[in-house]
């Protein structure tokens, strides 16, 4: 398990993502698998990280616009969001079940860089 409070998650959306894939692909070596649990989400595998650091997130279907924006694991995401907007942050996106018993959350900091948070499941 990741520790806690750590950036070890980044996630791209793009309404494009063969062209996301090429271009991470050709520039920086990353390759990228299916992600059985979650359809139109991609794992990204990085050079050295020995397993997905990150995903590729299809926002053609709505949702959200193109973004890129790195993950905190976290002891709990809906705490997290509170002291979040606490310390003057905005939540974009409420707590979610991502599957398996993970949940995150989107946050906007009080200068409006968008960041995520999460609390890994027990398969996660």
């Amino acid at each position: 398990m990741s520790a806690v409070n750590k950036v070890d998650w980044f996630q791209i959306g793009t309404d494009q993502p063969a062209v996301a894939e090429r271009f991470y692909g050709d520039v920086f070596g990353w390759s990228f698998g299916n992600d059985d649990d979650t359809p139109g989400y991609r794992l990204v595998s990085t050079p050295g990280a020995g397993g997905p650091a990150g995903g590729l997130a299809d926002t053609t279907n709505g949702g959200t616009a193109s973004h890129a924006i790195f993950f905190v694991n976290v002891a709990d995401t809906a705490e997290t969001c509170r002291r979040a907007e606490a310390a003057g942050g905005k939540i974009l996106v409420a707590p979610r079940d991502g599957g398996g018993g993970l949940i995150f959350a989107h946050l906007l900091d009080p200068s409006g860089n968008h960041l995520g948070v999460y609390t890994p499941g027990a398969n996660n």
